[in-house]
């Protein structure tokens, strides 16, 4: 395998040695106890891992180097004569335990065992736990050794791989989903400014921080899915955004058959043919758009095709009743299209929790002339786009002469669909007009477009601008 990175590589030896620092899912040292040691080499000089199945023990190695690099404190003259010996000591040590306390609140280091003293346990770490003094480090939980591994090694590290990517094979071994947060926001607060950290996990605990801090800052974490992949076959690994399906994806290889007992917060009721069955590929044309179209923005919400519109109002199949059954805390939102109705019409179904699109049907954002005009953008064409929308126009004309109303899109999709798809040259964008407004044209909808904003107002009760927001709606 060939490793390339976006900045040229480095030409200094040592900064070559620090490109990538990597830890192995086998990190387990259930008890040390040194009674003498010698000066370590630098960490960018010791290979202690070749292969990502290697043991990789490193309590004990950083225990030494955190001795020696307090006593290389004493004799360092960047350290003013006045330090205390405790803030010498503290100097790594608090950083440490400051850390700690993060994920285990519960838990404070208080110091190193010196080496050559009476007990026979002084060379290790020790804990006050509760109301226990002098706590050995063989005595915590799996857990706790997990998490003070991984802590201790990023700040005895850091300052060697200080312009590096880290990356971390399973960190959440042995952690329970609550604790990995604290964990993964640990480590992230550690890591040098200039490094990235990699990890891979199937964790419920560390991808839904992760999911919560790339809504945090945009573009500050990445997820990569390397399910159904073969890699006995050249394979290009693209960010994904983590939507409604990766998530559930996610779910079930963490969970496996729990995975399905696992309600979104929201699902939203909406018009479209049920699917049924696996193979009922033109069913739920709805219900697949609005996946699509909101699947960055809102993964915590599915869509279900539940019948055409009275069906939706009045839940006639009984799903939205069986959700709050099975998940009370699932909200259910119902929304239709505008169709003929009336300004009083909407009004009366809005006081009742049906949310009303603010256009004729969901093909008039689909087809939206900025969405058309953005299809040829993204196909490399822009000079095409005043032809595409005369194709729209054309269509429509034609099928106001069939004796449909100006504003239904639906009526001249197909004829939409055809024409813009000779036009452009498309290849697989779909063999029909459903198929192309899916598969083609739904994921343009996007933030910053009017389209996107009009339907965000009418499904989620507000507005947004940047494609983070979170919306609330109406039960």
């Amino acid at each position: 395998m060939r490793v390339e990175f976006h900045e040229p590589v480095p030409s200094g030896p040592e900064e070559q040695k620090k490109l990538i620092y990597a830890r192995t899912a086998f990190r387990n040292e259930a008890d040390f106890n040194l009674s003498g040691f010698n000066r370590l080499a630098s960490p960018l000089d010791s290979n202690r891992v070749t292969r990502m199945i290697d043991n990789d023990v490193v309590v004990s190695e950083n225990y030494q180097r955190l001795i020696m690099q307090t006593i290389d404190g004493v004799y360092d003259t960047s350290i003013p004569d006045s330090m205390t010996k405790g803030e010498i000591r503290d100097r790594i040590i608090g950083q440490v335990r400051t850390s700690m306390q993060t994920v285990f609140p519960d838990l404070v280091l208080t110091g190193v065992g010196g080496l050559g003293g009476q007990s026979g346990d002084s060379g290790t770490f020790y804990f006050r736990k509760g109301i226990s003094e002098d706590f050995l480090y063989k005595n915590l939980s799996a857990g706790e050794k997990a998490a003070f591994d991984l802590i201790l090694d990023a700040v005895i590290k850091r300052e060697f791989f200080d312009d590096s990517i880290w990356c971390i094979d399973e960190p959440e071994t042995h952690l329970n989903t609550r604790i990995q947060a604290q964990l993964l926001m640990a480590l992230v607060d550690l890591v040098p400014a200039k490094s990235q950290l990699w990890i891979a996990s199937h964790s419920i605990g560390f991808m839904r921080q992760a999911w919560e801090m790339s809504k945090a800052q945009i573009g500050g974490v990445v997820f990569i899915d390397m399910e159904g992949l073969d890699f006995d076959a050249p394979v290009t690994l693209s960010p994904v955004y983590p939507s409604r399906d990766f998530w559930s994806k996610t779910l079930n290889v963490a969970l496996g058959d729990l995975a399905s007992l696992v309600a979104p917060e929201r699902v939203v009721l909406c018009e479209g043919r049920p699917a049924s069955g696996a193979g009922d590929a033109k069913a739920a044309f709805d219900a697949q758009c609005y996946r699509r179209i909101f699947a960055q923005e809102h993964p915590e919400t599915d869509f279900l095709s539940v019948g055409n519109s009275a069906d939706t109002v009045n839940d006639r199949l009984g799903i939205g009743r069986a959700i709050q059954t099975i998940a009370p805390g699932t909200l259910v939102t119902r929304v239709i299209d505008r169709d003929h109705r009336s300004s009083n019409e909407i009004d009366l179904l809005e006081k009742e929790g049906t949310r009303v699109l603010n256009r004729r049907h969901l093909e008039a954002y689909l087809f939206d002339d900025e969405v058309i005009t953005h299809l040829c953008s993204v196909n490399a064409q822009p000079q095409r786009s005043i032809e595409a929308l005369q194709i729209k126009s054309d269509a429509l004309a034609g099928s106001v002469a069939r004796g449909n109303d100006p504003d239904d899109i639906k009526r001249a999709a197909g004829t939409i669909a055809d024409g813009l798809r000779r036009l452009l040259t498309l290849r697989e964008a779909g063999s029909n007009a459903d198929a192309f407004g899916r598969d083609t044209m739904a994921p343009l909808v996007q933030p910053g477009t009017v389209a996107y904003a009009e339907l965000h107002v009418a499904i989620f009760g507000t507005g947004t601008g940047t494609g983070t927001g979170t919306g609330t709606g109406t039960a």
